[in-house]
């Protein structure tokens, strides 16, 4: 069966980042998941006190250089939620040239060690010449974790958890495939029965390789051909009295646990579960609340950015992360809404006099 990595996982041991990477690769719907969240998380921009310094600033972010091949920090910040929902950490880079901040680097976390060097601060490491050297800039590199245990750097990973269920799930969809492949290319058995007389009996292993040989020929690939025999000659499809199992329950069981983990209502994900494919005010309402506990994370991220930004360029004004509203609902539903609400307002005013 592929992606053995999955079949093999161990509870509670480290290193599992190819373990997640696998399960992303593996399981469709965990990658699909993951990237509608970084869509979702949607944009955002400064607003600051000195209205010459909000424009710069955000000049800034939208063409500042990410990687080796993106532009914009929104780019930055995608790749490093991504790495945050993966692996649990993210380590990421401003990268100085010339008294300014030229680029953002987002860091392969195989490259680098995160140690909690006091209860209330993280040490980035870099691995080289294997070892652990501390990085020579900690002020320029950003780090978070996703709901770390108490007393630990490491971040929990969206898809802890997931290993067991995803694994149960690729079984099922393997046996599917091999299935499939024994029934769906049909297999044919010929049986000859040789009559009860002697020259039949005498006879029996000569006619059977003229049967097989005949066989064998109108089965070529490529070629329509009739089949003559003569005597008693019996010809069935192997399997064709065996049952395929249905697999929609447990596929269904496997896959609501891994939407339960990532927090996206199914109908996003392309699955068909209710009558219904428009989104509920309560599922709005949940998906809202985790976009915004992610927007939280990154806050810090992006205020440390700004900050690095404002510093180098000799600056020193308020500002604050102006994210994009998060609609999900119909604009029409949340229209009725308000003026629901309003004419209530009205009447209990109305009621007060």
């Amino acid at each position: 069966m592929p992606f053995t990595e999955i079949g093999s996982y161990v509870p509670l041991a480290s290193g599992q980042r190819r373990l997640y990477d696998a399960l992303r690769e593996a399981v469709p719907l965990i990658d699909a998941g993951i990237c509608k969240i970084l869509r979702l998380i949607g944009e955002f921009e400064i607003k600051a006190s000195d209205k010459n310094t909000e424009r710069e600033i955000n000049s800034f972010l939208k063409n500042v250089r990410v990687n080796s091949t993106q532009l914009g920090a929104e780019s930055f910040i995608d790749g490093y939620l991504s790495q945050l929902l993966t692996y649990g950490n993210a380590v990421g880079e401003m990268v100085v040239h010339n008294g300014q901040i030229a680029a953002l680097y987002n860091a392969s976390l195989d490259d680098v060690e995160l140690k909690a060097a006091s209860p209330l601060e993280i040490q980035v490491l870099r691995r080289e010449s294997g070892k652990s050297v501390p990085v020579r800039y900690p002020q320029l590199v950003l780090c978070s974790a996703l709901n770390p245990p108490p007393g630990s750097a490491a971040g929990v990973s969206i898809l802890h958890g997931l290993p067991f269920v995803s694994n149960i799930l690729l079984q099922i969809f393997n046996t599917i495939g091999v299935n499939w492949e024994r029934l769906g290319n049909v297999r044919f058995a010929v049986t000859y029965k040789p009559p009860g007389d002697g020259e039949g009996m005498a006879y029996a292993k000569e006619r059977a390789g003229q049967i097989a040989s005949e066989w064998s020929r109108a089965m070529q690939k490529g070629s329509v051909s009739d089949f003559i025999s003569v005597g008693d000659v019996s010809i069935k499809a192997i399997g064709a009295d065996s049952q395929i199992l249905d697999s929609e329950v447990p596929v269904r069981q496997m896959l609501e646990q891994i939407v339960a983990k990532l927090g996206i209502p199914p109908f996003l994900l392309g699955l068909s579960w209710s009558s219904t494919e428009r989104m509920s005010s309560q599922q709005a309402d949940i998906l809202t609340s985790e976009l915004e506990a992610y927007r939280r994370l990154l806050n810090p991220v992006i205020t440390k950015i700004c900050s690095m930004w404002m510093r180098l360029a000799g600056r020193n004004a308020d500002f604050t992360i102006d994210w994009d509203d998060i609609t999900l609902q119909d604009a029409t539903e949340l229209s009725t809404a308000r003026y629901q609400n309003a004419r209530a307002d009205k009447i209990l005013k109305d009621i007060g006099k």
